[in-house]
């Protein structure tokens, strides 16, 4: 998989509606492309915007009966503060993608390729017939099993614990017998809200257990 932020749709449509492991459409549906999901790459930080936007544009462009649901899957996370107290999150499980189910046509591809903070569609990159330089992107849509997999993770994990310090990171002890002190994390533990620490204690670096309330880490 390769990505291109800056390359223009070539006519030889770049996607392909005969993947066997798709669902059949009804005779009804038979005369337009099946939904499928492809995964967008979007600006850092920029994946709300982008599901605003095309949510917005789908409308005013008339093509809301094929681009028809759009993702930014998370999974819960709990946030330990630096006073202990925890804080519920959602954490996006592929930062700098939104997930797009839709049916792949010209008008479809124009109205996502040109969504503000949108850069590139995910998909195999397409050799220039002629000259040099980069070919266009061609979107490839994500498989049913992994489209399944992806949102089955989504709904079903546990939270995971979140604190801001790691192994490595020098604190200074706020509160307790050792105020003042600092040191080095050696092991976090956010299920517990405490973290183990080497603090030099008469000349000799020596490990101690703190509660995540009880330290600031230094910058």
């Amino acid at each position: 998989m390769t990505f291109s932020s800056n390359q223009s749709y070539e006519s030889d449509a770049p996607w392909d509606d005969n993947d066997s492991d798709e669902l059949q459409t009804t005779p009804q549906e038979s005369q337009q492309p099946r939904p499928r999901w492809y995964a967008v790459q979007v600006a850092s930080g920029c994946e709300k915007r982008v599901k605003a936007n095309i949510d917005q544009r789908k409308e005013t462009l008339d093509v809301a009966d094929r681009i028809l649901q759009i993702a930014i899957p998370q999974t819960p996370a709990v946030k330990v503060r630096k006073d202990g107290a925890r804080q519920s999150i959602e954490e996006k499980v592929f930062p700098g993608y939104v997930l797009i189910q839709m049916r792949m046509d010209d008008e479809v591809w124009q109205v996502v390729k040109n969504t503000p903070n949108v850069i590139n569609f995910v998909g195999a990159e397409q050799k220039r017939r002629y000259g040099r330089g980069r070919g266009h992107v061609k979107p490839m849509p994500l498989s049913p099993s992994e489209v399944e997999r992806i949102f089955k993770q989504t709904g079903e994990q546990e939270p995971v614990v979140k604190i801001d310090m790691d192994a490595g990171d020098k604190i200074v002890v706020l509160s307790g017998p050792f105020k003042d002190f600092e040191g080095e994390v050696i092991e976090v533990s956010p299920e517990r809200s405490k973290l183990k620490a080497l603090l030099s204690i008469f000349g000799r670096d020596t490990p101690v257990e703190l509660e995540f309330n009880q330290v600031e880490k230094q910058s």
